[in-house]
């Protein structure tokens, strides 16, 4: 009774659907190759060896066969139904991964360029190097001379203090010398004078000279 009342529903819905549509459907859910020709052939097979397999009793249509080949082609149509978004899902992520490694490429050759780029900069480095490393020591040089004739100059002006304040020792020890001698003649000038006997003389000296003028007629 069940089966009869299934096969009259599945009729009903066949009066429904067109022939020509709904063998064009059950050869599209076939899991085969796209080719009609493949497919055609894979459901005339699979009707042959199921219609042998019937006759010779080796193979009986019952509830669970009409469920499994249900079962398959809902299966069937499910998988063709979801293959192309999920094909548009894989292409779209692999074409995002494409992307990120194409950018972390992008980004790796960038950081290759900018360091190779540095490394050019940075060649002349040594010789940079080396010149400032001579400025240096000719600097040093320069300085120590420096230094050197500062010291001289010091040591100079030193000497040159010393030797002034020699020279000014000397010339008061000298001056003070001058003027005692001086002062020694001068005393004993005075004292000469101041004796009689030398006045004598001086008057003695005086009066011959004027003699001598006189005579001389000179005044």
């Amino acid at each position: 009774m069940a089966r009869t009342l299934q096969a009259r529903t599945m009729s009903s819905s066949s009066d429904r659907q067109p022939p020509a549509e709904k063998a064009s459907n059950i050869i599209n859910s076939m899991p085969s190759s796209p080719n009609l020709i493949t497919k055609t052939g894979t459901v005339v097979l699979g009707t042959g060896l199921a219609a042998a397999a019937i006759s010779q009793e080796l193979y009986v249509v019952n509830e669970e066969t009409v469920i499994l080949a249900g079962f398959a082609i809902l299966i069937s149509y499910i998988a063709k139904t979801i293959r192309e978004p999920y094909k548009n899902w894989a292409e779209g992520h692999i074409e995002k991964i494409r992307g990120i490694l194409n950018g972390a490429r992008a980004s790796h050759t960038e950081a290759v360029k900018e360091r190779i780029s540095s490394v050019e900069q940075m060649k002349d480095v040594v010789s940079i190097t080396e010149g400032l490393f001579s400025l240096s020591k000719e600097t040093a040089k320069l300085e120590s001379e420096i230094f050197v004739q500062r010291q001289k100059v010091a040591l100079a002006t030193e000497l040159k203090t010393v030797l002034d304040s020699w020279v000014r020792f000397e010339q008061q020890a000298k001056e003070s010398e001058q003027a005692q001698l001086a002062k020694a003649i001068i005393d004993k000038v005075m004292k000469g004078l101041n004796e009689e006997k030398t006045q004598r003389e001086i008057l003695a000296s005086a009066v011959a000279e004027v003699e001598q003028l006189v005579k001389a007629k000179a005044i």
